[in-house]
């Protein structure tokens, strides 16, 4: 008897020990519910912090970045208005980004430039189907490679005018990718802008006091890229269409209508002198055009052309605006293209200090036709990257902006001189020569920029 007891007893303690451990092993969630559980292995690649499984099914990292900008201008007509000097955050960036299963990439991006907060990307992607990917949420349309390339891979502190106007952004949306071999093309559906306070305040208020449809998007392009397993050499050529309707996230008094208008230098100089203020009673616009870029070595160029045609109930309209840039790493270092995104990323280092860029660009944008001025504008610009290490760099640009007559900000602007010599900001009073109205100017900046 007494054996039996001890043996039950024995046996009770072992049943007890193998629960607990089995509970032990067992997490809940805040809501009570058991959840799986894996172990991470934390490392930085490239000194951005990463946490994987072991498996490598599981991958969770921050990509964040900081730009400083600083810009000085100079050269303009004395009597034309004052563009004042300045220092700003250029881009203040947070994100997060998961690969929560082999198929499943989530992300969440945010920028606090000069402490404005703005949503930037917020994503789903599945890429479970052979050669395809999708995704749903806010992010950038698939259209022109300069305004798809990530902000921290950009040549010059600034994209050329054209991309600016024509190159639609992030957009609330759904999107398709097809990639095999030396081919990619995608296809997609937008609506709104979603951005920050202002943006979601339009729209709620004309759903509000109008019940309108927030507007769609369908935006396309295909490219094509020889030589994708060639690191050294790489040659790409695409082309783009966007059909769009006008969309709720402007407000009341601009709705139904379309406004180009851009700056054209940092972001420091606030003044528009580009703008077609806005162009009423507008049914649809056409966006296309074509892109192409090439690499050999430490050298690359890039181009792009784009047009729109805007459908008005009176009259369409036809702007258009193309840039050349090119650039060659000088101390041994490479260029690399993504060929994923059909892009430019971040070309090695020749050197254990680092390496530096060398790059020119010339950019033109027009924005007359029939019955609208809203001024035309070219930039020749030269730029120099510093690339310190993977994290660090160090851009200089300098820019020769020439804008014409008609390129007065929406009338606000001066632009020349009348009959008694005053300065004027109506190009039909102005009495220099054709070619020879609306302000030029220099402008010398400098980025300094952070990644981790």
């Amino acid at each position: 008897m007494r054996r039996l007891t001890i043996l039950s007893l024995g046996l009770l303690l072992t049943t007890t020990s193998v629960c607990a451990q089995e509970n032990d092993s067992v997490r809940y969630n805040q809501y009570g519910v058991a959840v799986d559980r894996k172990e991470l292995h934390t490392e930085a690649r490239n000194n951005i912090l990463v946490f994987e499984s072991k498996k490598q099914d599981y991958k969770v990292w921050f990509d964040n970045r900081v730009q400083v900008d600083g810009a000085t201008f100079f050269g303009k007509n004395s009597d034309y208005d004052a563009i004042g000097n300045g220092v700003s955050l250029r881009r203040v960036r947070f994100a997060m980004k998961a690969q929560i299963t082999k198929n499943w990439y989530g992300e969440v991006d945010v920028d606090f430039a000069d402490g404005k907060f703005e949503l930037k990307d917020a994503l789903i992607e599945f890429d479970g189907i052979k050669n395809m990917a999708f995704k749903v949420g806010n992010f950038k349309e698939d259209f022109s490679m300069e305004e798809t390339t990530s902000s921290r891979y950009l040549a010059f502190m600034e994209r050329p005018l054209v991309t600016k106007v024509f190159a639609p952004s992030r957009h609330l949306g759904i999107q398709g990718e097809y990639l095999r071999d030396h081919f990619r093309a995608s296809l997609g559906m937008f609506f709104q802008t979603i951005a920050g306070e202002e943006e979601l305040t339009y729209v709620q208020d004309l759903n509000k006091s109008k019940g309108y449809d927030q507007g769609y998007s369908f935006t396309g392009k295909a490219g094509w890229m020889p030589y994708t397993a060639d690191r050294f050499m790489g040659f790409y050529l695409g082309g783009k269409a966007s059909y769009r309707t006008p969309k709720t996230d402007v407000e009341a008094a601009e709705y139904g209508g379309v406004r180009y208008s851009t700056r054209n230098a940092t972001s420091i100089n606030r003044k528009k002198y580009l703008d077609t203020d806005v162009i009423p009673g507008v049914d649809h616009e056409w966006y296309y055009g074509g892109e192409t870029a090439g690499y050999y070595g430490p050298a690359r160029f890039q181009a792009e052309w784009i047009g729109s045609h805007v459908s008005t109930i009176n009259t369409p309209y036809n702007f258009s605006g193309w840039y050349f840039q090119a650039g060659t790493m000088l101390f041994g270092g490479k260029q690399r293209f993504n060929v994923a995104e059909g892009e430019f990323t971040q070309p090695s280092r020749g050197r254990k200090w680092g390496d530096i860029e060398l790059l020119l660009r010339y950019d033109y944008l027009n924005l007359n036709n029939k019955d609208i001025y809203g001024g035309a504008g070219e930039n020749f610009t030269v730029g120099l990257n510093f690339y310190v290490n993977n994290n660090v760099k160090f851009a200089l640009n300098y820019q020769y902006s020439n804008d014409d007559r008609y390129a007065n900000g929406k009338g606000k602007l001066l632009i020349g001189h009348d009959a008694a010599g005053v300065p004027t900001t109506d190009y039909t009073k102005a009495v220099e020569a054709k070619g020879k109205g609306g302000i030029d100017y220099h402008m010398l900046g400098i980025r300094c920029e952070i990644d981790f």
